[in-house]
């Protein structure tokens, strides 16, 4: 049971971003469903200036749906408990094995380090991450930020820093897209840490 992107049934996203809001912890404040929805659409954004046809849209954006889904299990390795969701319920959907797998290298790229494969890998690692080399960068960094002092209270503002430059500067955008317009706003925004 294949359909387009455009004809893609909204309720199954709907479904799944209210389970996301009902399952993921209010202290997650940059892994939530505003992050998912922005992954989505920048992972179809990107898919269309990387030339994908309507089968590789549908395939990024149920990726992009799931790449944080995880999350709703564990928080470590929340990847791979993502693929665990993928392949309990896409199949239900109608996805064929191949697609599920496809969909599960995508989510498994967006771990860090990335190491993304093809072409759909390295349009969801883009997407997952194309806030670093925009203008909004410094608010989406505060909501990691926020999220990640939950967890470590004693976070400090030079530590943090450190992180932040030390993450920009090991970070590589690998579609033509982040590679052009991304990165140099990326290198903009390591400058005013």
């Amino acid at each position: 049971m294949k359909t387009s992107v455009q004809n893609m049934d909204s309720e199954f996203f709907e479904m799944m971003y209210s389970r996301l809001n009902a399952g993921l912890p209010p202290y997650l404040t940059y892994h939530n469903v505003p992050h998912t929805q922005y992954v989505l659409e920048k992972a179809l954004y990107l898919g269309k200036t990387e030339g994908c046809n309507e089968e590789e849209l549908r395939l990024i954006s149920v990726a992009a749906l799931y790449h944080d889904a995880g999350f709703l299990i564990k928080r470590e390795n929340h990847e791979a408990h993502g693929c665990e969701l993928v392949r309990e319920e896409l199949p239900r959907e109608g996805f064929a094995p191949e697609e599920v797998e496809t969909i599960c290298g995508m989510i498994m790229a967006t771990k860090v380090v990335q190491n993304p494969q093809n072409k759909l890998e390295r349009i969801l690692v883009d997407a997952d991450l194309f806030y670093l080399g925009t203008a909004d960068y410094f608010y989406f960094s505060g909501l990691l930020k926020k999220e990640l002092l939950y967890f470590n209270p004693s976070l400090e503002e030079e530590e943090w820093r450190k992180i932040q430059i030390d993450f920009l500067t090991a970070h590589q955008y690998f579609t033509e897209y982040g590679q052009r317009y991304l990165h140099p706003v990326k290198m903009s925004n390591l400058k005013l840490i």
